[in-house]
């Protein structure tokens, strides 16, 4: 049984919540991490109203959301990595669910619009 866009999202922003409880303390790391939580937990969201939408256009809008959500939740686990927050083996993981969740919202992106465009 495969994995649907709906459970694979939301599996993703268990493991956010996980790693933001996992944080080391400190003033800098802590509002990064905030920002990543908010980020990456709104991808599901997003994607949970996109299927309840009542057009392709709306569907189009809220996708292309989660799409900006996820480029935002790498930008802060690079910083994370780049500050010497986090070990970079670490975060490889969600950066590549992170690569592989775009490549599947973009090709679903892309399907839609053909289809519209017909």
């Amino acid at each position: 049984m495969s994995t649907t866009l709906s459970q694979r999202t939301k599996e993703f922003a268990v493991r956010i919540v996980k790693l933001y409880a996992a944080l080391p303390r400190g003033a800098a790391v802590h509002v990064i991490g905030h920002q990543f939580l908010r980020s990456g937990t709104s991808v599901g969201a997003h994607c949970r109203e996109a299927f309840r939408s009542r057009s392709d256009a709306e569907w189009i809008s809220k996708m292309e959301v989660a799409l900006q959500e996820l480029d935002e939740t790498r930008y802060w686990l690079e910083l994370l990595v780049e500050t010497d927050a986090v070990p970079a083996p670490r975060l490889a993981p969600l950066l590549e669910e992170i690569d592989e969740l775009i490549a599947i919202i973009v090709a679903s992106l892309k399907t839609v619009k053909a289809r519209r465009k017909r």
